[in-house]
């Protein structure tokens, strides 16, 4: 890459953190002494989950709403996103007193869409994809109105990459920093910021593997897909990187790593039970990266996450815990016939209770027409300890005769215990 060409992004990154300033929020960088004994290093992470709308994305629709706000005022802005970025361009615009309209696909969360329609925006469903969403935004700009690319913009780049600049002041000499990538907006800004500041610092980029756009596009590996799979990490969610960011993660990104929904997912319950941090997909990545050793490092490196935003519908985050408690052996659910009698089913909490399980929900069917009419089927969900205090419970409902026969969450059944259920 030719160095004026980084030069001058970083001059504009400078610009952009002076023009943006009293516009958005300095985000916190905090220590994590839990992360740091469970890997080795220490952990910083940068959170911008703390942002102006929940993420880090108005810090790049700022700087180019700034730049342009004399005509944007008269003809308004338009971008296509399905989340994070309409939610960041809604709070700028309304900052910068110009109207704004956001072209949303139609798998959009629906928090997302009220939020943004909360912060002023006039919200457009269109589009089976991001890109046909932005098709539809592109036809808008064409009448006049300014189109605020969600990453693929060097106004947008120079924004984002405030961030970078923000770490190296609060931590001057950073190992390595972990970025989620997408479109390459993010990764892109941070890398020119830091890399300049601190030229050994390796920027480590994370996909998902359900569309590793980046990913291929920078190794060379596979055919890159104009779909993606569902993904957790909605927010990264895009088939291609930008013809500006490319470059950039080309030539400045040193690796990128892969990491699917179950990782992605049990980084989200450690953010939530270790830190109180409300993490959405795309922004625990990083964590999910450096837990499941998808890159090496020295132990003691000083390793900075950006926790890229906290903007999850509540519903999913439930689903996300659940699923997550699940595979640490934290929440097991229990199918059971007993006897349709009095004291069958006070025996069976006893026993779960005496282990030290805490019993949470209690639901049965009398309409199971396979069982004979003197029983009932029952599903109790237990929190517990993890797997072992699990097999605790199994073994002291099978000492007695109660055998359970089935398990959805948590348990798998002892081959003792399943001979006999069977």
């Amino acid at each position: 890459m030719d160095r004026s060409m980084t030069d001058t992004l970083f001059s504009e990154i400078e610009s952009a953190m002076v023009r943006i300033a009293p516009h958005v929020i300095r985000t916190p960088l905090i220590y994590s002494s839990t992360f740091s004994r469970m890997t080795g290093a220490h952990v910083y992470l940068k959170l911008e989950t703390l942002q102006k709308a929940g993420s880090f994305k108005i810090r790049g629709a700022m700087n180019k709403i700034l730049l342009h706000a004399h005509g944007a005022g008269r003809t308004g802005v338009v971008t296509a996103s399905a989340g994070n970025h309409a939610q960041g361009v809604s709070v700028a615009a309304r900052i910068a007193e110009v109207p704004a309209t956001v072209i949303m696909p139609f798998w959009s969360s629906l928090s997302k869409q009220e939020a943004s329609r909360g912060y002023g925006a006039d919200v457009r469903l269109y589009g089976k994809t991001l890109e046909e969403s932005m098709e539809r935004a592109r036809e808008l700009a064409d009448t006049g109105m300014l189109f605020v690319h969600p990453f693929d913009d060097p106004e947008i780049i120079a924004g984002q990459g405030t961030i970078g600049l923000e770490i190296c002041d609060a931590l001057p000499s950073p190992d390595i920093l972990v970025i989620p990538v997408g479109g390459g907006g993010l990764i892109s800004g941070i890398s020119v910021a830091v890399k300049n500041k601190v030229p050994s610092c390796r920027i480590i980029g994370v996909q998902s593997q359900a569309c590793p756009s980046a990913y291929q596009s920078k190794y060379g590996r596979g055919e890159i897909r104009d779909k993606t799979g569902w993904t957790l990490a909605d927010g990264i969610r895009v088939t291609r990187t930008g013809t500006h960011t490319f470059p950039f993660i080309r030539d400045m990104v040193d690796q990128i790593v892969l990491v699917d929904d179950t990782e992605i997912s049990d980084a989200m319950l450690w953010l939530l039970e270790r830190k109180k941090i409300i993490a959405e997909g795309a922004g625990a990545t990083p964590l999910a990266a450096l837990l499941s050793q998808k890159f090496s490092f020295v132990p003691g490196s000083t390793i900075v996450l950006v926790i890229s935003g906290g903007n999850i519908d509540s519903h999913q985050l439930s689903r996300v815990i659940r699923q997550a408690l699940a595979r640490r052996g934290r929440l097991m659910r229990l199918s059971l016939v007993i006897e349709d009698q009095p004291g069958s089913l006070a025996e069976v909490l006893a026993i779960i209770a005496r282990e030290g399980g805490n019993i949470l929900k209690i639901s049965h069917s009398e309409w199971d027409i396979e069982l004979p009419v003197h029983e009932k089927r029952i599903w109790i969900e237990v929190e517990t300890r993890g797997h072992s205090h699990i097999t605790t419970i199994e073994k002291a409902l099978c000492s007695v005769g109660i055998y359970p026969s089935g398990f959805s969450e948590g348990l798998k059944v002892s081959e003792d215990c399943r001979s006999r259920s069977d």
